[in-house]
């Protein structure tokens, strides 16, 4: 099971404020929200890439990267880009060595394949390559909102240079140049991006605030970790589970974030919200997007938190029990959205407990702390103890 320190770890990241030497927008820069849009760009690199691309070596990578970025916390990029390049293996090997006993917990031999991507330049090659070019993509559309207001700010120039070389030098796969050649491609990050500025709990003073992009980058992570205390768990579930995390609140870019209790609040309003935002994908977001692509963000997106299986090429609800007995295969290209919906859970429970503990408190944070905390004192979902991360932040 998952370390309460390796959680922690990957909440400092949303403490670390990103260009906080330059004049910059209070809301989603944080190094967990750039994480999660770098996620999202290498996601359409990949696509862009095509399918020999190896799409759990993709999710482990920027597992890796980000864990990696969360230890060097806040180095200003030219330094860490020189450290990297003179001293990268040291580097890494002193990373790996911090990392190893918070990784523990962790099962399915994550840890040994975290450290060979960073010993083995061979391993993850092309997977590499793509999050390098997700990392500057997202690092530029950063750069482009803060330069008007840096003009005067002392090499902001040399900055602009470095950041825009950067990218050019990531033109190494055939997919960095079709993604170059789409603007729909580009103005569907550009509308993810929105999801940087949406702030979770919004009704609630609280500390730290958290923003929906790298809320849905924990829900991955966790996802797949979680997904890894399984018996075996076939490699489409383990992909499905991270894409479909990271995915789960996609819509909220059309719709803004609608709070649980609004949707309990009228009987079947949570429906008519779920067929409004499929319509607003299916309107707005898919005609930027190859048609081929369509299927599989539905697959993410719709019914988000059941679990389902595919057969005879339509969608089937399920449970993650069912799944464990009957549909662990990649044939069956099983999701489980019962165990994203804990890991939703746990990341607001979490987030709800982080301000309790720094004394910022209201009514709807104490709310909906002790309604997720009691649901969750003894409860199980395929075979997974949610009792477990539940308990490490128990405040009474």
């Amino acid at each position: 099971m998952i370390k309460k320190s390796l959680i922690t770890l990957i909440y400092e990241s949303a403490s670390i404020q990103r260009w906080n030497d330059h004049i910059r927008p209070w809301t989603g820069f944080t190094e967990i929200d750039k994480q999660a849009h770098k996620m999202f760009y290498a996601y359409v690199l990949a696509k862009c890439e095509g399918a020999h691309v190896d799409m759990q070596l993709l999710a482990e990578g920027g597992i890796c990267e980000f864990f990696h970025r969360s230890i060097l916390t806040d180095i200003k990029p030219p330094i860490y880009h020189k450290l990297v390049k003179e001293k990268g293996s040291q580097i890494d090997k002193w990373i790996i060595e911090q990392l190893r006993p918070e990784m523990e917990g962790i099962g399915g031999g994550f840890f040994e394949r975290m450290e060979r991507y960073f010993t083995d330049p061979d391993y993850a090659a092309l997977e590499k390559k793509i999050l390098k070019a997700a990392h500057y993509y997202a690092t530029n559309w950063e750069f482009k909102i803060i330069y008007p207001m840096n003009t005067e700010t002392y090499d902001i120039e040399r900055v602009k240079t470095e950041t825009t070389a950067g990218l050019k030098e990531c033109n190494t796969f055939p997919g960095f140049v079709k993604f170059e050649r789409d603007a729909f491609l580009q103005d569907f990050l550009q509308l993810i991006g929105k999801l940087r500025y949406q702030q979770r709990w919004a009704k609630a003073v609280r500390m730290p605030q958290t923003f929906v992009m790298g809320h849905m980058l924990v829900v991955a992570i966790l996802s797949y970790f979680m997904t890894l205390e399984l018996e075996d768990p076939c490699r489409s579930r383990l992909i499905n589970n991270f894409f479909s995390g990271l995915f789960h609140d996609v819509p909220e870019a059309l719709t803004r974030d609608i709070v649980s209790p609004i949707k309990k609040s009228v009987e079947g309003l949570g429906e008519i919200l779920n067929e409004i935002e499929a319509e607003q994908m299916h309107e707005i977001v898919y005609p930027m997007l190859p048609e081929e692509w369509h299927p599989e963000i539905d697959y993410y997106t719709l019914h988000e938190f059941c679990s389902k299986i595919k057969l005879d090429g339509k969608c089937v609800i399920t449970t993650s029990d069912e799944i464990n007995s009957k549909y662990n295969d990649d044939k069956y290209d099983p999701i489980d959205g019962q165990i994203i919906r804990c890991c939703d859970h746990l990341s607001a429970y979490i987030e709800a407990y982080m301000s309790l503990s720094y004394g910022v408190r209201s009514e709807q944070m104490i709310n909906g702390y002790n309604q997720l905390h009691d649901s969750y004192l003894e409860k199980t979902v395929g075979g997974i103890d949610f009792s477990v991360p539940f308990g490490y932040y128990d405040i009474n």
